[in-house]
């Protein structure tokens, strides 16, 4: 039994946002855990974001795939710990 832990680094949030959205709708069933993260104040918005995404146990590869995904977006880092 394995564990994905993925990090998503959204460097231009507000171009990326959307597409990153649509891929974590796409494959929700396979996500346990989702956090999102980004500096927001009253004035102002980062333009920068990270989400940390838990997979269902034995998810490696839709994890994969959905690595795979996220590299054809532009401004979208990627990074994962297999356990």
């Amino acid at each position: 039994m394995s564990k994905v832990i993925m990090g998503i680094k959204l460097m231009e949030r507000m171009k990326s946002a959307s597409k990153v959205q649509e891929l974590l709708s796409d494959y929700g069933c396979d996500i346990s855990t989702r956090l999102g993260l980004h500096v927001a104040a009253p004035d102002a918005c980062s333009p920068h974001g990270l989400i940390i995404l838990e997979f269902i146990d034995d998810a490696d590869d839709a994890a994969a795939e959905f690595e795979e995904k996220l590299a054809k977006i532009a401004d979208v880092k990627v990074q994962k710990m297999v356990f």
